[in-house]
């Protein structure tokens, strides 16, 4: 992989890193981050936690927003990409460097990502469909397993 540096994603990423490229998205982690998760952070009982990752290629932090669950200590999320044959981006580029940012409404903190074992995506699945119903459809759509990753937080910034 050339061009990759050895920065890890921290909570301080969150407010340097590059947007999504769907302009909703964009939009919305800027709203997010802005009103310190006051907007956006819970819509009709779904949460959303902002999410920055490094980029596996440019070691540039990028950052989406991601609907998410609870296990424990851990934020649960998923990497559905809409039930596309290929994993997001920013599932590709926690698998290569686990340490991302995470803000979840006003808190704000560097976690280590991790996919979920066979064992936890089988009762966190569920879990996760009943949060947002439409990842079963999702399922539905493509040949792939669509990875569920665990979110453990470590350090607040």
């Amino acid at each position: 992989m050339t061009g990759r540096t050895s920065a890890m994603a921290v909570a301080a990423d969150l407010d340097r890193a590059t947007d999504s490229q769907w302009d909703w998205v964009a939009e919305q982690t800027r709203a997010y981050l802005a009103s310190d998760g006051a907007e956006g952070h819970e819509s009709n009982g779904v949460h959303t936690l902002v999410l920055a990752t490094t980029g596996r290629r440019t070691g540039i932090p990028r950052r989406t927003c991601l609907i998410y669950g609870k296990a424990g200590e851990d934020f649960v999320v998923v990497a559905s990409k809409g039930g596309d044959d290929d994993d997001p981006a920013w599932f590709k580029n926690l698998v290569a460097e686990p340490s991302v940012g995470v803000q979840a409404g006003d808190r704000r903190f560097t976690a280590r990502a991790r996919v979920a074992t066979p064992a936890e995506r089988e009762v966190l699945w569920p879990r996760m469909v009943g949060i947002f119903p439409l990842y079963e459809e999702y399922a539905q759509k493509t040949t792939r397993e669509i990875p569920i990753v665990l979110l453990t937080p470590g350090a607040q910034d």
